[in-house]
This record gives structure tokens, sequence and C-alpha cells, in this order.
């Protein structure tokens, strides 16, 4: 399957391009890693396992390409203690909710850095909540958001 020939890929792509163009705005893209096999969706193994339902009751759609995004991690937090040591800004907001920020967050906020989160509605974990200087949302929540 070609997926830079699906909607969604251009989608993001045409998007990734504008973010590019945008004032201060660091994009940071990570490489995919191929793990060349199919896999059937978590919540269908569950069902097979409990046997709600076999084999030939899955579809097309209950399956997915197994990759996994390579790197982006570490680029934004080399970023932020770059900036941050070279005394290059006052605040970070950092549109994400992984707890592999702590450390990246830690180092901003013992050199003074207000260091905000958008996690974009989603639930973060405890100890990531505790090394932040707050958190924000410039969107408005959606309706049908269980985050």
């Amino acid at each position: 399957m070609d997926f830079s020939k699906t909607d969604q890929y251009k989608f993001q792509y045409a998007f990734f391009e504008e973010l590019k163009k945008k004032r201060k705005i660091a994009l940071r893209l990570g490489v995919l890693e191929d793990r060349k096999r199919w896999i059937i969706k978590p919540s269908k193994t569950k069902e097979l396992l409990s046997k709600q339902i076999t084999i030939d009751d899955l579809t097309e759609d209950d399956v997915q390409f197994d990759f996994n995004q390579k790197m982006v991690d570490i680029k934004i937090g080399l970023d932020i203690a770059s900036i941050t040591l070279k005394g290059q800004v006052d605040q970070i907001i950092l549109i994400s909710g992984d707890s592999d920020f702590v450390p990246a967050a830690k180092l901003a906020r013992r050199e003074g850095i207000d260091f905000l989160l958008d996690p974009m509605w989603n639930p973060i974990k405890p100890h990531l909540f505790e090394h932040i200087d707050g958190i924000f949302s410039k969107i408005k929540r959606p309706k049908n958001h269980n985050g």
C-alpha cells in the first residue's frame, strides 16, 4: 500500500508545509520505522481472545499496518535544552502529553523558563504534571472528546 496516495497523507503533508511557514513555530518530524507486518487492532484481539468474535468476523478495517515513529522526542528534548541553556526564551509551550518530556521540562523550569503544556485535551500522567507550570489549550474542547 502506498500511504503517500491517501487523503490523510495529503492533508497532513499540506498541514506540515503550512506549519513550517509560520512564525515562531518549530516543527520536528521523526521517521517511521517499518516493522513490515500487519496486526489485528487491539480491540479486536481482545474480542477474539474472549471468543466474542471469530477470525471469520474480522474485516479489512480490523487490521492495521505496524509502524512506529522514531526520533521526535529526542529532537524536541534537545531543542528544549538548547534554547533553555542559551537563554533564548522565557516561555516554552509544548503541544504533547508524552511523559518522555519530563527531563526536558525539569531542565527548563530549573533554568527559570515558564513551561506550559497543551496536551490537546488528552490526559497526562501525574509525574509529567508535577514538572510543568500549567496546562492550557488555545482551542475549544471537542464535544465528543473522551480525554
